[in-house]
């Protein structure tokens, strides 16, 4: 059961701004990405940012405490610490997560957990909606292999998810802490063993999510997992759903891996945004690192001035005019959004028939 809406989307609690959207109003985002670091701790092989070499850009305390403080009063709802490297290399990355909830944001984090250790989990755990760590394998041999760190790693995140368990049972912290599982064919066996560690441990959930190419990424994946062993997959995994742990197979997303985009345009846009580890200004991921399709650095402006600039409204329209959407990701974070919102732009002459 996807009771998180990860394989969905939330917009529908957001019937206002959508509805400001149609009226043709230039929105704030509800949703933003930001890097603080651009460096990486881990050298996986299916890392959607492999094209940018790792750069060591990090994100300026002062200037992340400025930018929060504008998109709080905008009206931005919610922001997720991820972006092209290990968020929590940034040594104020406690501070500024801290500081999001403070100014009344709901912050969350995406992270291979190495360095989420008792005392960063303790300084973090209170601010965090939730907390999602990357973990592609089941055993340390074929962690090093995909993630191209230390097995010792493996051994780091698993004492690190069960440290962090339990500080949120004696402490009774909201976060959800939950797992995250790329799914591929050297690593389809692991998934099975981890389900069962993880519901050992205690976390919240792990998410099983399909393998989707970044359109620069270097990497290219392209041995497929069959639908039947898909199915035996999914079915076995049921197992371990129950008592305070759920097992999310993101069916929805691999089903689309095999059908087209049946919208011609991405209107998520308006909704989300991302911030690297730069100050640089993008649409979304998708888009990270190309020159082009920079609305403007908050190193140099105001998020306001950039939002409402002629240079964001000339790379939507860019997007829109000139972007292919079939060598896009399959699977982005945005395409049940698109989906949505094309029906609500575009609606059948049956839509009276409730």
């Amino acid at each position: 059961m996807d009771k998180y809406k990860i394989d969905s989307h939330k917009l529908i609690y957001h019937v206002l701004r959508v509805n400001k959207w149609l009226d043709g109003e230039n929105i704030y985002p509800i949703y933003v990405e930001i890097g603080l670091h651009g460096e990486c701790n881990h050298n996986c092989f299916f890392c959607a940012f492999d094209y940018l070499d790792k750069k060591p850009d990090v994100l300026d305390e002062n200037i992340a405490k400025d930018l929060l403080l504008e998109l709080s009063k905008k009206g931005i709802k919610s922001i997720l610490y991820s972006g092209e490297g290990e968020p929590l290399l940034h040594k104020k990355a406690k501070e500024i997560i801290a500081f999001t909830k403070e100014n009344k944001i709901d912050a969350a984090l995406s992270t291979n957990g190495v360095l989420f250790d008792e005392v960063v989990a303790n300084e973090i755990l209170p601010h965090l909606t939730w907390i999602r760590v990357s973990l592609n394998a089941g055993s340390k041999e074929s962690y090093s292999d995909i993630h191209g760190t230390d097995p010792e790693d493996f051994e780091r995140v698993i004492k690190n998810l069960r440290s962090a368990v339990k500080l949120k049972r004696d402490n009774k912290y909201a976060c959800t802490i939950g797992v995250q599982f790329l799914l591929l064919p050297k690593n389809v066996k692991e998934l099975v063993p981890l389900a069962s560690v993880l519901k050992s441990i205690g976390v919240d959930y792990l998410v099983v999510k399909p393998y989707s190419q970044h359109p620069s990424s270097k990497n290219k994946i392209i041995d497929v997992i069959s639908p039947d062993e898909l199915l035996a997959l999914d079915k076995e995994l049921e197992q371990f759903s129950g008592n305070g742990f759920d097992v999310i197979f993101r069916c929805r997303a691999i089903d689309k891996m095999k059908e087209e985009k049946p919208y011609d345009r991405c209107y998520g846009l308006s909704f989300i945004t991302h911030i690297a580890a730069s100050g640089e200004v993008y649409p979304c991921n998708a888009f990270v690192g190309n020159k082009d399709y920079v609305y403007g650095n908050i190193n140099q402006d105001s998020f306001e001035d950039i939002w409402n600039g002629e240079k964001k409204i000339n790379v939507v329209s860019k997007i829109q005019k000139e972007c292919d959407l079939k060598i896009c990701r399959k699977s982005c974070r945005m395409d049940e959004i698109n989906r949505y919102l094309w029906e609500l732009k575009n609606p059948d002459n049956h839509s009276n028939f409730i």
